[in-house]
C-alpha cells in the first residue's frame, strides 16, 4: 500500500451532496454486488434529510452517526452506524467511494481509526456488521480486525437491502479495549 495521510471527521452538511452521490451514480451492478435492493433507494431530497436529521442530533439521540472517510484530506469513503442504541450497540456499514481506493487496504486502516469514535461518542457495548456474504471484501477486513465472526444466516440487512446471506460480525467494547492499544500506537489516530 502506497503511503497516504488517512483521517476521519464527523459528517458535516458540507458532506450530504458526497454522500448522496455515492449512491446515487454508483452503477447498478456496483450496488446489487453489495447487496442492495436498487428500487428502495431514496431519492436525493429524501436522502438529504435523512443526513441532514443525524447530523442535528445529539448523540444519546442519533440512530444513525455517519463519519467521513479521508485520504490526503480529500474525502472518499463513509462509515455509518444505523439501529443505534445508545449506551449498548450499533449496526456499522463500510463504503469506499470510488473503486481505485477500494482493495488496497485502506478500508482496514480507516476502520481502526473509526472504531474509538462510534465506542467513545456513543459509549457502545458493541459494534455489529452484517455485510453481504458474497462481498468478501468487508468480511475479509472485519476478520483481521478482530471482529468475532457470528454467524451467517439469511435477512434483509437494512432499509436498502435485498434479502441475503450475511456475515454477522461482532467486536464488543472488551475486544475493542485490547485492539486500541495498536490503533494508536500506529500513528495513524493523530
Amino acid at each position: 500500500m502506497e503511503e497516504n495521510y488517512l483521517t476521519v471527521r464527523e459528517i458535516t452538511s458540507n458532506d450530504i451532496k458526497l454522500v448522496t452521490d455515492y449512491w446515487l451514480n454508483a452503477s447498478d451492478e456496483y450496488l446489487t454486488k453489495i447487496g442492495v435492493d436498487l428500487s428502495k433507494i431514496p431519492h436525493r431530497q429524501d436522502f438529504t434529510q435523512i443526513l441532514k436529521k443525524q447530523i442535528s442530533l445529539p448523540y444519546e439521540k442519533k440512530k444513525s452517526y455517519a463519519l467521513i472517510w479521508l485520504v490526503d484530506k480529500r474525502p472518499v469513503g463513509h462509515c455509518n452506524l444505523t439501529n443505534i442504541t445508545f449506551g449498548k450497540e450499533a449496526t456499522m456499514h463500510l463504503h469506499m467511494w470510488h473503486k481505485r481506493n477500494r482493495f488496497k487496504g485502506i478500508g482496514y486502516e480507516l476502520l481502526k481509526i473509526s472504531l474509538p469514535f462510534f465506542f467513545d461518542h456513543l459509549n457502545l457495548e458493541q459494534i455489529v456488521c452484517e455485510p453481504y456474504a458474497l462481498n468478501p471484501a468487508p468480511n475479509k477486513t472485519l476478520a483481521k480486525l478482530g471482529f468475532k465472526f457470528d454467524k451467517e444466516y439469511t435477512t434483509i440487512p437494512g432499509s436498502i437491502n435485498f434479502e441475503q446471506d450475511v456475515k454477522r460480525w461482532v467486536l464488543p467494547k472488551r475486544l475493542f479495549s485490547r485492539l486500541e492499544s495498536e490503533i494508536y500506537d500506529c500513528g495513524c489516530g493523530d
